[in-house]
């Protein structure tokens, strides 16, 4: 049998408020009422999506499917209104493209947000006014952008690909940036691979780390730091030097040198995933447009 609308509504809130009490009362709902729906819609779909206890409710991994497929239905049902809202203001059958409007949820990596969305979402923006981008910087680690949109928290994310993390499947991808490595140290040092290296977590792409282990100028023991501003900040100190790619490295200053690692230093590419339904609305599609536009 299938889940109505309500309780696919009901799945998300109590996945989102941890428990049944948080999630009636985000509802306007009574407890019993969202304790009925889910049970109900574990009896059609014949599995348990909850585990109950004392400190509230959390998704079991059947459950953590069934929540992702709700939010990204849902959405789906904003966007169908959306868009027929917009075609139907329009003078013909091609208004509809130029009458895009309503939320466009998008997640990227601090790097990413912060160089290659902005100028892409300036442009879509002054093309579509009614458009209204919300953006979330997420860590590059575990599932990352691609699973925030996995999970039906974002539209598009921006992502690391081909990297030591894999996309979860079913999912559309598009290179964007293939961006190149460098060694960077303090300004002026006379040694600086004498220098400890400065990593951080996100910066683990299993391309990279290949080619790291083939350098033996690359001394083992590392330091590491929050996320790439700062591993940035410490090596203008004089703390060690590091390798990075070049969205992070556009924010150097005169405190640190940039040394090209040459043809065979290690490349990431940074694209964009969506899934198949997103990837048909008209606000994705316009936004994909604006990024491939930013890397010609």
């Amino acid at each position: 049998m299938e889940l109505l609308p309500q309780e696919l509504r009901v799945l998300v809130a109590v996945a989102g408020a941890g428990g049944f009490s948080a999630a009636a009362q985000s509802l306007g709902l009574t407890q019993s009422a969202v304790s009925h729906s889910v049970r109900g819609s574990e009896a059609k779909l014949g599995v348990v999506l909850f585990e109950r206890g004392r400190t509230g409710a959390r998704p079991t991994p059947a459950g953590e499917r069934a929540v992702a497929h709700a939010r990204r239905i849902l959405r789906l049902y904003e966007v169908l209104a959306v868009e027929a809202r917009g075609a139907g203001r329009g003078p013909g059958r091609g208004a509809a493209v130029d009458r895009i409007e309503g939320p466009l949820r998008v997640t990227a990596f601090r790097s990413a947000a912060l160089h290659l969305l902005p100028p892409a979402l300036e442009r879509l923006t002054a093309r579509h006014p009614g458009i209204r981008p919300e953006v979330r910087v997420v860590r590059e680690l575990g599932a990352g952008s691609a699973g925030e949109v996995a999970a039906g928290r974002a539209d598009l994310g921006i992502a690391t690909l081909g990297g030591s993390g894999e996309v979860p499947p079913g999912l559309l991808t598009g290179v964007l940036v293939e961006e190149a490595y460098a060694l960077v140290h303090p300004a002026g040092h006379p040694n600086p691979r004498a220098l400890p290296l400065l990593d951080w977590d996100e910066n683990c792409g299993s391309y990279t780390r290949a080619w790291w282990r083939a350098q033996d100028w690359i001394p083992g023991a590392t330091v590491k730091a929050e996320d790439d501003a700062m591993v940035l900040t410490m090596v203008g100190r004089g703390s060690g030097m590091a390798i990075m790619p070049e969205l992070s490295l556009r924010e150097a200053t005169d405190a640190v040198e940039i040394v090209d690692l040459g043809p065979r230093g290690p490349v990431r590419r940074v694209g964009y995933v969506t899934t198949p339904e997103s990837a048909s609305t008209l606000a994705v599609r316009a936004l994909i447009r604006e990024l491939r536009a930013e890397k010609g």
